[in-house]
């Protein structure tokens, strides 16, 4: 956390688990904005969706992941041959994800790409930042859904899944998100107590079955 030196852990305690779908293969969870994904090193950050779940489903395993800030859609497989088919959908891009961001200043394009390289910012890490040469590909397109005063509601649907890729793609074209503590100037952080990026949309096919899933979830903060 050294780029956040004042940071203190404080997850969200209601609710506890948000479970909005679950079979014998998958649990499908709708995680807070400031609950961890997976525990962090220290004592204090050890309380996060995975150990949550496993409190109550012992044999859940994470296969992808969330930010802390950002809330929204977590997929976790329940047995192992579970974990490998829905780890490679992910790997092989065969999911959509798509989330909602709000975002600072007013998009000029109703549509757009963001198609630009990223790479940890060592010195700086957690966070990422654009690098064309040394990079990793990554892709992001965006759609407006609506504009207000000084901010743009936008559809993001990354394409690639790299660490921080939305909210970094949003800051390389001038619009950070709204709330975020590790990106945002001033004035865009100041607009929001909370990072205003959410996953509301996953679609992958069942692991078991095959069949196609679409799960969503309201955005909160619109």
């Amino acid at each position: 956390m050294a780029a956040n030196p004042d940071f203190i852990y404080q997850p969200p305690m209601s609710p506890y688990l948000d479970i909005i779908y679950q079979d014998d293969d998958i649990v499908v969870l709708n995680k807070g904005s400031g609950l961890l994904t997976v525990p962090g090193r220290l004592a204090e950050h050890q309380d996060c969706l995975q150990n949550r779940v496993q409190s109550v489903l012992p044999t859940a395993t994470i296969v992808h992941r969330l930010d802390m800030a950002t809330s929204g859609i977590i997929i976790m497989a329940l047995n192992k041959p579970a974990h490998v088919e829905i780890s490679r959908q992910f790997e092989k891009r065969l999911t959509e994800k798509s989330y909602i961001a709000r975002v600072y200043g007013n998009i000029s394009q109703q549509t757009g790409t963001v198609d630009k390289a990223l790479i940890c910012d060592w010195p700086n890490r957690p966070m990422q930042k654009v690098d064309e040469i040394n990079g990793k590909k990554a892709l992001t397109h965006y759609a407006v859904i609506d504009y207000q005063e000084n901010s743009t509601l936008v559809r993001l649907t990354p394409i690639t899944g790299r660490s921080h890729q939305l909210r970094v793609h949003m800051l390389s074209i001038g619009h950070p998100i709204l709330g975020d503590r590790l990106y945002a100037h001033e004035q865009a952080l100041a607009m929001s107590t909370r990072l205003q990026l959410h996953a509301n949309v996953l679609t992958l096919a069942h692991p078991k079955t095959q069949e196609k899933l679409t799960f969503k979830v309201n955005c909160p903060f619109i």
